[in-house]
């Protein structure tokens, strides 16, 4: 039991020892003045006396009788006092055995749960996350007690997706860096064969040359691929805001990340609907927003495997202040889309999903997607149409 409910039961103890003890040396003091006074010797003496009259008077029986009744009076005043002392005893055992009982209960259903809590608590701040907290649901503590121990499996379980992530990481700048190796080794025997001049027809130096583009894409590529999975680590993606036709940046810098036709069907807006401007201004910052569909192409080509089918709407939206204009972008692809349930997360960074199968990924994709149109002051929804997926970029 706890060393403070001990002390606590022993002082209380004691105090009732000692008012027992002054209440009994209080009845003994009144016992011996009442048969030491000239009450109890003088209804003696009056008895005896009656007693003697009786005997000479020949009334034995009487006497007899008299004389029990004398004795039955000295006997009950010295029972009563027994019996009151007695009566005190029981009452300070009962109390103390009442006290204990309830200190031993306080002890084991409040105050040893808040020592385990507190203990278990240090540990976890220790960063001890295997220490268990034992749950009783049926203490005053047992809330509480579920309660921290779903903490700690939080806790450990962030602390364990964090130590994933983190390998993850590495294994992406590995991976990229392991590939960047290659288009470079390809780079530098392509210059080699130049200075050796194994160029020595026009197509020869016509086809070195593509190669040599070719791979420079690729490197540049992959570097941009790098560079935005440490600025995603960093949160630092810029972002500059600028008023551009929207209409021309997906007819045109859009359409150039296919590369046929077929790939994508871009559906705009009538320009005669737009009035005599003929123009979709928007506030956005069109280098990272050709990030974004760059994003989410490639997230299509990987994973779906289908055409692209893009979508521009003008959206105005009624309040009490004003109309609010917004422009819809949707990029639309036709594979098997997102399972519902992963949907809330699969923006998350280096979260990849069940049906991903044997592709390479970051999962960084979409979490970039989602940060810049974030950045933007945009918003990003993301709606299975069964088939494919509509991502549906607002700005």
């Amino acid at each position: 039991m706890n060393r403070k409910l001990l002390f606590f039961a022993f002082v209380y103890t004691i105090v009732l020892v000692i008012v027992a003890q002054v209440v009994i040396s209080r009845i003994n003091q009144d016992m011996k003045e009442f048969t030491g006074s000239g009450n109890m010797a003088g209804i003696i003496s009056v008895e005896m006396n009656e007693v003697e009259n009786l005997i000479s008077e020949g009334k034995l029986d009487e006497a007899k009788a008299k004389c029990d009744e004398v004795s039955t009076i000295s006997q009950d005043a010295g029972g009563k006092a027994y019996n009151g002392i007695l009566m005190i005893w029981i009452f300070v055992a009962v109390n103390v055995v009442s006290v204990i009982l309830m200190l031993w209960y306080v002890n084991r259903r409040v105050l040893k749960p808040f020592d385990d809590m507190k203990s278990f608590a240090n540990e976890v701040s220790k960063g001890n996350l295997d220490a268990s907290l034992k749950m009783d649901r049926g203490n005053f503590f047992g809330d509480f007690t579920w309660a921290f121990e779903n903490m700690r499996k939080e806790i450990s379980k962030s602390r364990n997706a964090e130590k994933t992530a983190i390998e993850n990481n590495k294994t992406v700048i590995a991976t990229l860096s392991h590939d960047i190796k290659t288009p470079v080794a390809s780079i530098r025997a392509y210059a080699e064969a130049f200075e050796a001049n194994m160029d020595s027809t026009p197509e020869k130096r016509q086809k070195y040359l593509t190669i040599l583009m070719e791979k420079c894409d690729e490197v540049t590529k992959l570097t941009n691929d790098l560079f935005l999975h440490s600025i995603s680590e960093m949160n630092r993606l810029e972002v500059k805001d600028e008023a551009f036709d929207v209409i021309d940046f997906l007819r045109k810098d859009v359409r150039k990340l296919f590369v046929t036709e077929g790939e994508v069907d871009i559906i705009l807006p009538d320009r005669d609907s737009l009035g005599e401007d003929s123009r979709l201004m928007i506030s956005a910052d069109p280098k990272r927003l050709l990030q974004v569909m760059e994003n989410l192409k490639n997230n299509a080509d990987k994973y779906a495997k289908t055409r692209i089918e893009i979508k521009l709407e003008q959206v105005t939206e009624s309040d009490k202040s004003s109309d609010a204009q917004h422009i819809r972008i949707h990029f639309r692809d036709f594979g098997p889309g997102i399972p519902e349930e992963e949907i809330p997360f699969i923006t998350g960074k280096f979260y990849r999903g069940k049906n991903v199968g044997d592709e390479q990924g970051s999962g960084l994709g979409l979490y970039i997607v989602k940060e810049l149109v974030d950045k933007m002051g945009g918003r990003l929804s993301l709606i299975n149409m069964k088939p494919g997926l509509d991502a549906v970029i607002e700005l």
